[in-house]
């Protein structure tokens, strides 16, 4: 079963492009990432999908109803976590999560202390005194805290120091085994990796590829960069090796193919410092799309 289906999703402010032709269907009990550079269009596809602004043409269904017609009923069973978050400043966190919960139509007390207690939230403070990072795991309990069955999170890790980031992973996961079906954007790609089943990668506000993660992990390319003197520039001139740079005593490029083959070559070279890194979702894009 399909928890979401888009059909030619399409969305336009005036004359500009938000989003176009999106067709992505999302099963149930699926960790499916959604991934793009900022102003992709990430964030006009998730507001469209909670009906939060209208779609210029094509539909989207979630729960197997129309999100628009159905939208009130549909968004008792999601939980969403925008990537910018505003509360009432003088509130104290736990009277805004007991608020928030009165929307519903269960006790979430219970998940609300569970929450606050994993991601190490004081309840008693109030939201003007937060900083950005609190605020965020304000919103990870709020939206979380009535146990959904549908979780849609928006650049969700921003603000999160990085031991706070896995254990929010952990707290995903342990949803999802649960039963829940999770739709997390971001723009960061190890996230995704770390975290997802499948992953559709939106550039310009058009879908341009959805793939299998292990897929994009065993395909990606890496980002070399390589200093030391005397370096023999033409040797770099192999498969696999694109967007070469040179200067007098480095040369950068990105390589996409038999790892051991490019550590036996620098092996024959004199180097003063070898740097293999992650390529940006910016620049998957150009190299390994195009």
């Amino acid at each position: 079963m399909n928890v979401i289906e888009f059909k030619d999703l399409t969305k336009y402010y005036g004359n500009v492009k938000g989003c176009e032709n999106v067709n992505i269907n999302i099963k149930e009990g699926e960790i499916f990432g959604f991934i793009g550079p900022n102003g992709a269009g990430k964030s006009t596809t998730i507001r469209t999908m909670l009906s939060l602004i209208y779609p210029t043409s094509g539909s989207i269904t979630v729960f197997g109803k129309d999100a628009i017609e159905f939208g009130h009923e549909i968004r008792k069973d999601i939980g969403y976590l925008p990537s910018e978050i505003f509360y009432y400043d003088k509130m104290k966190v736990i009277d805004l999560l007991l608020y928030s919960a009165s929307f519903y139509d269960h006790d979430c007390t219970s998940k609300i202390y569970e929450l606050a207690e994993i991601m190490e939230l004081n309840l008693d403070r109030r939201i003007q005194d937060l900083s950005y990072g609190n605020k965020k795991k304000v919103g990870i309990v709020q939206g979380l805290l009535h146990s959904p069955k549908l979780i849609i999170l928006d650049e969700p890790t921003s603000g999160l120091d990085p031991l706070m980031q896995q254990k929010f992973f952990n707290l995903i996961a342990e949803e999802n085994k649960k039963g829940a079906t999770v739709f997390f954007s971001s723009h960061i790609l190890s996230e995704v990796q770390q975290l997802c089943d499948r992953v559709a990668i939106i550039k310009d506000g058009e879908i341009v590829s959805i793939e299998d993660v292990k897929s994009l992990q065993k395909d990606n390319y890496k980002k070399f960069t390589i200093c030391g003197d005397k370096l023999n520039h033409g040797r770099f001139n192999i498969d696999g090796v694109t967007e070469l740079k040179e200067a007098e005593n480095e040369v950068s490029f990105f390589y996409k193919g038999d790892v051991n083959l490019m550590v036996k070559l620098l092996g024959t070279l004199s180097l003063s410092n070898v740097l293999i890194e992650e390529p940006t979702l910016e620049e998957i894009f150009m190299h390994y799309y195009e």
